[in-house]
């Protein structure tokens, strides 16, 4: 029987070969971007799901309320640490991770140096309790319990000791910075499955005295945070509520002078470690390159249900208005004596053989979706993920809820038909059916009108972030940094000096980042404005004398920093209007309290320190007071010749020759402010890419259901077409015959779109200190777009049968 009706359905199929095509790429598209988007949702959703009671750990979070606002910490203050395992007994397991860096490790027994080794961290024999590895040599109670203790991942060591056993490992020595000896004392498996935990290197916490991290790792103030100093925690699943209020008992209890003073409040939060991967504001670990936006995941799964509803649409819209051409064929199987469940059997195992080959189709389209959004896909999917049981378990369940989505109704309609009108042919289409094509048909256009509004918008959002002035230069600029390697300023120096020289380079500057970054460093300002006490946040840039003229930011008055023996800020004019100054020069002079007392000796123009969906923050620029700091005068910022002069890639060279001279060994790596600025807006670059991508698919599976409508459209009215044309009909009238009705639905469902689009793009522009207009010209664009690109669709097909010679068009049955 089963047989039967797959025979049956594969003849029926090839005999409507157009519509069954229509029906097959519309849900191959809508299947393809499930899947794709399906596998992102899935690799993003299993990070780290299969630590042994991972819903029972926490990351403790600091959260700071300020008046300027809120703002966090992915770490806490060393001595919670403490607390929490001694004192908290809701607490089950606690851990201590500090993340941190060496320049270098040497193999004693080789002698063979590896630079700067990646995922390396202090932290505690708990560590491995909360998350459990499988060991290869070694033992987790015992493994760091001491000072100078290193335990391995296998990858690591096989790096470090290439084709010696794990269990021959254990005793071995490393010597890191050149002094610091260290014996191996465990070897664990590297985690197979998605984890952000990749810790490549475990060392125990007591070997950290013998590092310059020492201060960091072993300190005592409360008033100290770095996202470097985490805290894991596993509880009783019954305990979160009661372990938080505990938590902000701890930090009141705790709560600094400073932050009393500046009206700030610090709360200690628990985070689930399934909340881990999607915190894009405080991340997860210094060296973590992805974390992911579980926003704009839930918005492709959005996407993907609207193209996959699209394609079934399109089967219900076509199959249904087939049903007359099939009546006969119905009526004589219930004459044969075929019962309703027989017939709907039928069908549904047609709808169940196109499902099937669309989804075949779709696994090659979503392979070739895949390299197309290579840019937008987290480097570890790949295509293997489909391998895993649950993911072919959903995709099994995706085509059986597809098949009935599309089928049940079109077989319960065909199925209705009575033998004995049919076989005297006096079947006509139902109003009821005809309503819910046109129905089905608006609800398509209405989607694609919203991606066209959404694309338009976003696309024009997304322009006008690129093209609005920062407020200084970003154009053929360019930056270095000395390496982490060499921490110290003599060097970098000579690099400034050596660069000075190139006759190329016109304007050169040594300090911190370019004034638009992600990485900045603010502290609490107090300042006496008569009576009244001022406290704010302010922003610092460092920079010498040369740091605002390279970046053209006006000095609006007084002047810049003199030397490194003086504390002297230039402020903007957010901070001067902050601290309750309607003049510039009435600022000069004044004294603010930062650490110590600074000097206000200039005043320089606003400019947007990060991307345009912020506003402009109090800022200062400190002069030479922290060229011997180091980390905060590391850049050296280069104005480059323009890319048409013919200059450009001689002076890069030039530049890279100095640095290897400097430091030889290291990467060269010259970074531009122009293309660091690009990277602010990359989100809402690949937003509009993907709205670009599933505007056209939409289009594309509403012209091929509107094509399939037009063809059947047609077919039922040839014979019409010919008396009208011999009654004088011209080719103009016969054409707006034949396409109103359609516009008619399409212009129905831009009025429908339009005002849900415009509403939710208004909300999604708020997020931004600096937008664009909702422009009535988008939709406008939208609606003569659409409306055309319908009509030019529709009388491709109209016009071609109008020209038809009448007399073939009156013998069309």
């Amino acid at each position: 029987m089963f047989k039967n009706y797959i025979k049956i359905a594969w003849r029926n199929i090839w005999n409507s070969k157009i519509f069954s095509a229509i029906n097959i790429i519309s849900l191959a598209i809508g299947f393809s971007a499930s899947f794709v988007i399906g596998l992102m949702v899935y690799y993003d959703f299993t990070f780290d799901d299969f630590h042994k009671n991972a819903n029972n750990i926490y990351r403790i979070k600091t959260v700071f309320n300020s008046p300027e606002g809120t703002y966090g910490n992915a770490g806490v203050s060393i001595p919670l640490h403490q607390v929490v395992k001694e004192e908290i007994a809701d607490v089950e397991q606690a851990t201590t991770l500090y993340t941190g860096s060496f320049i270098n490790v040497k193999n004693t027994e080789n002698g063979i140096i590896f630079k700067e080794p990646e995922y390396t961290v202090f932290t505690d024999p708990e560590y491995f309790d909360v998350f459990q590895y499988n060991w290869l040599a070694g033992s987790p109670q015992t493994s760091l319990g001491g000072p100078n203790k290193v335990v391995l991942t296998q990858a690591r060591a096989e790096k470090y000791f290439p084709n010696i056993p794990a269990e021959n490992l254990i005793g071995k020595q490393l010597v890191y910075n050149d002094s610091i000896l260290v014996e191996v004392s465990g070897i664990v498996a590297n985690f197979t499955k998605r984890t952000d935990f990749i810790f490549e290197e475990f060392f125990s916490l007591e070997t950290a005295k013998a590092t310059d991290m020492s201060d960091q790792v072993f300190n005592d103030n409360w008033g100290s945070t770095s996202n470097s100093s985490q805290l894991f925690v596993r509880i009783n699943k019954k305990t979160p509520y009661v372990l938080q209020k505990k938590l902000n008992d701890i930090a009141a209890a705790h709560e600094s002078d400073y932050n009393k003073q500046m009206n700030i409040q610090r709360l200690f939060k628990l985070q689930p470690l399934k909340e881990l991967h999607f915190d894009q504001e405080l991340g997860i670990f210094s060296f973590t390159e992805y974390t992911s936006n579980k926003s704009a995941i839930w918005g492709l799964s959005i996407i993907a249900v609207f193209l996959l509803l699209l394609g079934c649409v399109n089967f219900i819209n076509l199959n249904t208005a087939q049903a007359t051409q099939r009546a006969k064929e119905i009526g004589i199987r219930k004459t044969l004596g075929s019962s309703k469940k027989q017939l709907v059997m039928q069908f549904m195992g047609e709808t169940l053989v196109l499902t099937i080959l669309s989804a075949i189709i779709s696994i090659l389209l979503s392979y070739w979706l895949l390299k197309v959004f290579s840019d937008f896909i987290p480097a570890g999917l790949s295509f293997s993920v489909f391998k895993e049981p649950l993911v072919l378990v959903c995709g099994v369940l995706l085509i059986l809820f597809v098949t009935l989505l599309s089928g049940v109704y079109p077989s319960i309609v065909l199925t209705r038909f009575k033998p004995v009108r049919v076989l005297k042919n006096q079947v006509t289409t139902a109003p009821g059916k005809a309503g819910l094509r046109k129905f089905l048909t608006v609800f398509q256009f209405t989607i694609a009108q919203g991606f066209l509004i959404a694309t338009l918008l976003v696309s024009k959002q997304t322009r006008f972030l690129m093209q609005s002035d920062m407020g200084f230069r970003t154009q053929a600029i360019g930056y270095v940094q000395a390496p982490w390697s060499y921490r110290g300023f003599d060097k970098n120096l000579v690099l400034y000096n050596k660069l000075k020289r190139i006759p190329a380079i016109d304007k050169i500057s040594m300090g911190g980042m370019p004034p638009a970054s992600n990485s900045t460093h603010s502290s609490g300002v107090n300042f006496m404005n008569g009576d009244r006490e001022i406290n704010t946040e302010i922003e610092f840039l460092y920079g010498d004398s040369a740091y605002l003229n390279i970046y053209e930011i006006p000095l609006l008055a007084g002047r810049l920093p003199l030397n490194d023996t003086i504390k002297e800020l230039v402020i903007n004019e957010t901070a001067l209007n902050a601290l309750g100054f309607q003049d510039s020069e009435k600022a000069l002079g004044q004294i603010l309290k930062v650490e110590d007392d600074y000097r206000i000796v200039g005043v320089m123009k606003d400019f947007n320190q990060r991307s345009l969906r912020s506003g402009i923050n109090p800022m200062a620029l400190t002069g030479d007071t922290y060229r011997k700091d180091w980390p905060r005068f590391r850049d050296i910022h280069i104005m480059l010749p323009s890319a048409g002069s013919g200059q450009l890639q001689n002076t890069i060279t030039q530049i890279e020759k100095a640095y290897n001279e400097v430091f030889p060994g290291e990467n060269f790596e010259m970074h531009f402010v122009d293309e660091s600025i690009k990277r602010f807006y990359q989100s809402e670059s690949r937003l509009s890419t993907l709205l670009n991508w599933a505007m056209g698919l939409s289009i594309l599976i509403c012209s091929l259901g509107l094509l399939g409508l037009v063809l059947y459209t047609i077919n039922r009215r040839t014979k019409e077409i010919g008396i009208r044309k011999v009654l004088g009909a011209s080719l103009a009238q016969l054409n707006l015959l034949l396409c109103k009705d359609f516009l008619v639905l399409v212009l129905i469902a831009f009025v429908i779109a339009a005002p849900i689009a415009g509403w939710l793009l208004n909300e999604w522009l708020q997020d931004f200190a600096y937008r664009t207009e909702l422009s009535w010209w988008v939709f406008a664009l939208s609606a003569i777009g659409m409306l055309v690109f319908s009509t030019i669709l529709i009388s491709f097909r109209t016009i071609k049968t109008a020209l038809k010679n009448p007399v073939n068009s009156l013998r069309t049955e």
